[in-house]
């Protein structure tokens, strides 16, 4: 599966902001032959919900200012996980107890793993 070059770009933004609050071990899931929703989970971590939501926060600010679109957004009262849509990509910015319970990565284990 190919990514369109403005996916590619606004993927990349959202690792740097993750990366720039502190998010842990961004994985970027090509998702695109198994679903038709989305093409690409980016799934990161986060230590606190105060760090949840703030790596959210920052991505979605620095793809706005990038020229992406504004995501729909889902998140539980307690920030363990953060669901981002942005249309071709979806990020997970998930507590790491909440990763590790949820194993996203072990559910779309049959999907390929992008470079970042």
């Amino acid at each position: 599966m190919e990514l369109s070059d403005s996916t590619r770009q606004y993927l990349q933004v959202a690792v740097r902001a993750a990366q720039d609050k502190s998010g842990i071990n961004p994985v970027a899931i090509l998702v695109g032959e198994r679903t038709p929703f989305t093409d690409v989970f980016l799934i990161v971590s986060a230590s606190s919900g105060r760090q949840v939501q703030a790596i959210a926060n920052e991505v979605t600010d620095k793809v706005l200012e990038a020229g992406g679109r504004r995501p729909r957004v889902e998140s539980g009262e307690e920030l363990s996980w953060v669901l981002m849509d942005f249309g071709d990509f979806v990020v997970h910015v998930q507590l790491e107890e909440q990763r590790e319970f949820y194993a996203l990565e072990r559910l779309w284990a049959d999907c390929p793993v992008l470079e970042l």
